[in-house]
């Protein structure tokens, strides 16, 4: 029998969804994402949960990435417009900044690329010693998503998140902490408890006291949005980046641990 690619914790009023392929680093694909998904849209219907946590199966990762094999390439211009609206990652990111009251980001490892920026989303994020950050589409050959640079402005400011998506370096726990990435960084054996007795702090709050303030949040970074001649522009950009030999490059490289050569084209 298989195990399942997401697991799932209840206490009182703290629900806990764990990614859970930990020989995979707890790498990101479409069933893990969909099932995420539903699992946050429900959660959120119910209505009884006033604090979400997330977190990894394991103690070696949050979640490396999304997986490197499921990445599409040679897409047409038509193909790409279409999954950015049928992306399940972006469903998943968009269900986790619009859950109605706070959640916490459990990084009991790695937390690389879209595990990143997935971490990013949650309103507040807690790290182990061990764990490592960073964002490293330069380094396959991608154009990363402009809401996920804007998130990255806004968190680290606009010198670290350059220097993120430039140089797409992993950063260690403590100097995640001081460019803003993380709130706190602690030794593994701490981190549980320490997140969850944040998590029922939050809990026995005023529920429309976290709700409204959850929403100002939300709807105050709302106003950030790019013009529509800006976004068509970027979007072209990115299809080329996904149509090109330098992605393919950039998967081969990685898959075979090696440094990639790029081409420009």
């Amino acid at each position: 029998m298989e195990e399942p690619l997401i697991l799932t914790e209840k206490k009182e009023r703290v629900f806990t969804l764990i990614f859970n392929r930990p020989e995979r680093r707890n790498a990101l694909n479409p069933p893990m994402l969909s099932q995420s998904i539903e699992i946050v849209n429900r959660i959120r219907e119910e209505g009884e949960i006033r604090c979400l946590v997330i977190r990894g199966a394991g103690d070696k990762a949050f979640s490396s990435g999304y997986d490197i094999g499921d990445i599409p390439t040679n897409l047409t211009p038509e193909e790409t417009a279409a999954l950015k609206i049928r992306s399940p990652f972006q469903g998943l990111l968009n269900a986790i900044l619009d859950f109605p009251f706070p959640v916490i980001g459990m990084l009991n490892g790695h937390a690389l690329g879209a595990g990143c920026d997935l971490a990013m989303c949650c309103d507040i994020r807690i790290a182990a010693e061990p764990a490592l950050l960073g964002i490293p589409p330069a380094r396959l050959g991608i154009i990363y998503q402009p809401d996920g640079i804007l998130r990255l402005i806004n968190i680290a400011g606009l010198a670290y998140a350059k220097e993120l998506f430039f140089t797409g370096r992993s950063y260690k726990a403590p100097k995640a902490k001081e460019m803003g990435l993380v709130n706190y960084v602690l030794p593994l054996d701490q981190i549980v408890s320490f997140t969850y007795e944040m998590a029922r702090e939050i809990s026995e709050n005023a529920p429309l006291s976290l709700k409204g303030m959850k929403l100002i949040f939300r709807k105050c970074l709302e106003h950030q949005r790019l013009d529509p001649e800006d976004a068509k522009e970027i979007e072209n950009l990115r299809g080329q980046a996904f149509n090109s030999e330098d992605i393919k490059e950039g998967q081969r490289a990685f898959k075979e641990k090696r440094k990639p050569v790029f081409q420009g084209r």
